[in-house]
């Protein structure tokens, strides 16, 4: 029997342009629209898709609070949150849901 070599996926490497990072961000909330952690770790994939030093450096914080933050090991502050957007040139968007 053969075995199948697998490495590992990283979303960060697929993240190009705005508009894939707004899609992923889009995506993530819309599929677990109250896990902080999740979407924490959606924005630190975007963010390591730009570049984490890049990110800290625009939003004010360290990289490694960044990393912490982003980890989706932990529900990060709106604060963090928003710093973290704004660097990455993205925005939150409020919407009324369709039933």
């Amino acid at each position: 029997m053969t075995k199948t070599v697998t490495t590992p996926y990283d979303v960060a490497e697929h993240l190009r342009t705005a508009e894939d990072m707004a899609a992923y961000l889009t995506a993530c909330l819309e599929e677990a629209p109250s896990d902080a952690a999740f979407i924490a770790k959606a924005l630190g994939d975007i963010a390591r898709a730009r570049g984490m030093s890049k990110i800290a450096g625009t939003s004010g914080l360290s990289r490694e609070c960044l990393c912490k933050a982003l980890s989706g090991n932990r529900d990060p502050s709106l604060d963090t949150v928003l710093k973290v957007l704004d660097a990455l040139g993205l925005r939150f968007r409020a919407d009324i849901p369709r039933s």
